[in-house]
């Protein structure tokens, strides 16, 4: 690294908070007037509001146009470095392009690494502080939503089902609970209980009211139990119906959640494996957006940083259409999710291959 180097890594850097700083402060104002009723109604004060909800969503927004934030610096701050023939000063005085542009790279990856740690361990967390306030005080469902909300179906093994009409998540008590047991396609046990209750202690269930039918080749049994404990596979946690929940969760915990959510048998897990391939896809945008940026903008031009910064924005709404477009093909159709999380960057790819070999050298 040598002086030129570290001179256009601190432009980067300054440029990328800056407009970090900037954008931070349209959201908060965009947001803050949309949810106003929300934070009256709550009746917390300023304070509170920052502390419970503001913390955690600043960073949501950081993670969601990271890469956004890295491109429009890179844009902005080359394009001044070529009106200012800068660049052309750089390359007569023996710096090839492509030496020039590895400082970039180095750049990229710099924020790209930052990105992945943090979209893996830290932003979950903040999202974990926004999404409690917005279920609370912004998307409180109705009683209707709230009781639908409540029935559960689900496998807890490759051969195991079960199910509940209602569930309670603050007493961690239910009703109308039933388990089934199928073997090929038969039915061999059946157990079906008024009530059921997490028991924090034993964790285990607590059963009442059982009734069991075991169905065997001379015939069924049934049996009254009036209670009993029983380890049904699975925790009060597993029970929640959250929007949120593939935000709040680490990479590590969304890696097991997935696979446990494959088990039971339950919908929307492609939604949690686009979101599990995204956090490593977006990372690597940032490289190649940064790249896309410096070619872009490092060559001058007679409209200046205006033209820069409107080829930025195309390329930048392009991108998260193709992002977008993808998800929801995987979510309601039956594209791969890994596809799905990664085509913007694959046609990227060759976009930037085309500009790079198409830039002045």
């Amino acid at each position: 690294m040598k002086k030129l180097d570290w001179y256009i890594l601190r432009q980067l850097l300054i440029t990328f908070v800056t407009a970090m700083l900037i954008f931070t402060v349209i959201a908060v104002a965009v947001d803050s007037s949309e949810k106003t009723d929300n934070f009256v109604h709550s009746g917390l004060s300023g304070r509170e509001i920052i502390r419970q909800y503001y913390i955690g969503f600043i960073p949501y927004i950081w993670g969601m146009l990271y890469p956004l934030f890295v491109f429009i610096a890179v844009i902005f701050f080359t394009s001044k470095m070529a009106q200012r023939t800068e660049i052309v000063a750089m390359l007569a005085t023996g710096v090839t392009y492509n030496r020039w542009l590895r400082t970039y790279l180095v750049g990229g990856l710099f924020f790209a690494v930052v990105l992945w740690f943090a979209a893996a361990y830290y932003i979950p967390k903040a999202n974990d502080l926004r999404a409690t306030f917005e279920a609370k005080y912004v998307d409180s469902p109705s009683p209707e939503e709230a009781l639908r909300n409540n029935a559960h179906y689900m496998r807890t093994d490759s051969n195991t089902y079960v199910g509940l009409k209602y569930f309670d998540t603050v007493t961690k008590t239910g009703n109308s609970f039933f388990l089934n047991r199928i073997q090929g396609r038969q039915l061999i046990y059946n157990e079906r209980a008024d009530m059921i209750k997490w028991d924090s202690a034993k964790r285990r269930w607590q059963l009442v009211n059982v009734t069991e039918r075991t169905v065997g080749p001379k015939g069924e049994t049934i049996r009254q139990i009036p209670e009993r404990y029983e380890d049904l596979h699975f925790v009060p946690y597993d029970l929640r119906r959250d929007k949120y929940q593939k935000d709040k969760l680490t990479t590590p915990q969304l890696a097991r959640y997935i696979k446990a959510e494959e088990l039971r048998g339950n919908e929307g897990v492609n939604t949690l494996r686009v979101e599990y391939y995204r956090r490593t896809a977006t990372s690597y945008s940032v490289v190649l957006l940064t790249l896309i940026g410096a070619i872009l903008a490092g060559r001058k031009t007679r409209g200046g940083s205006g033209v820069h910064l409107a080829l930025g924005i195309i390329i930048s709404v392009s991108f998260i259409m193709f992002d977008r477009f993808s998800t929801v093909f995987s979510v309601k159709g039956n594209l791969h999710p890994m596809v799905a999380a990664w085509v913007p960057n694959f046609i990227f790819t060759f976009i930037a291959i085309y500009l790079y070999r198409k830039a002045p050298k």
